[in-house]
């Protein structure tokens, strides 16, 4: 008699099994818009002219959220992205925010403080909601952090306003190394939270025919070709 109820209970039509449970799926990585850019966002281009998040040789973008401030970073990098505050154009005492790209495939968010020109690790991390990937040979990652903060040397409040550094480079181990390139772009002007702009940085293979130097020797050469030589 048990057989026989073990075999109904197995055979009826609504018997669907009893599966392992799975792992909730996992939301991907909502790309960056551009779009938004000078609009409900702040937003740094650097790279080719008419460059976006996924071209640009580095990109951040900053936007209010109640009480935080969310960055959207990408590099063109497979090691770290980072954007540092400082009272002025130079490395050295600046609070910095770095992604990380780690040997296990993974996007760490870490904080940094430039001790002169060394990047020491703060334990103390103001970031939050915290989301990265490196895709395409680029580091991109987006995370929030505090507008405000107590008083301490190595986080400043966000309220106020601070140049921007962008630099981005290789990792070794999920470690940073050097950045890419000998002077890192900065912000022209000190940056605030509470003003959306887009602002393009052509970089240095681009800087070349721009310059107003450049110009005049170009039009000065252009002269001398067609006039010819005496």
């Amino acid at each position: 008699f048990l057989v026989l109820v073990f075999y109904l209970v197995m055979t009826h039509s609504d018997y669907t099994g009893y599966p392992f449970p799975t792992a909730p799926p996992v939301d991907p990585f909502a790309k960056i818009r551009v779009d938004d850019c000078g609009k409900t966002k702040g937003c740094f281009r650097y790279g080719k002219p008419g460059c976006n998040a996924e071209t640009c040789d580095y990109f951040l973008s900053y936007r209010r959220i109640g009480a935080d401030v969310e960055f959207e970073l990408s590099a063109d990098t497979d090691g770290w992205v980072a954007v540092g505050f400082s009272s002025d154009k130079k490395m050295g005492g600046d609070d910095v925010m770095a992604c990380v790209h780690d040997d296990n495939g993974r996007v760490r968010i870490q904080h940094f403080y430039n001790v002169g020109q060394w990047a020491k690790e703060i334990q103390r991390n103001p970031a939050r909601d915290e989301e990265g990937v490196f895709e395409n040979n680029r580091v991109t990652c987006r995370f929030k952090r505090p507008v405000y903060v107590p008083r301490e040397e190595t986080i400043v409040d966000l309220h106020l306003s601070w140049y921007y550094l962008f630099a981005w480079g290789p990792a070794i181990q999920g470690s940073i190394t050097r950045h890419d390139i000998d002077s890192p772009p900065v912000s022209e002007r000190v940056v605030s939270i509470y003003k959306y702009e887009d602002i393009f940085m052509p970089s240095a293979a681009y800087q070349t025919f721009s310059s107003p130097f450049c110009l005049l020797l170009i039009v000065a050469l252009t002269f001398y070709l067609l006039m010819g030589t005496p």
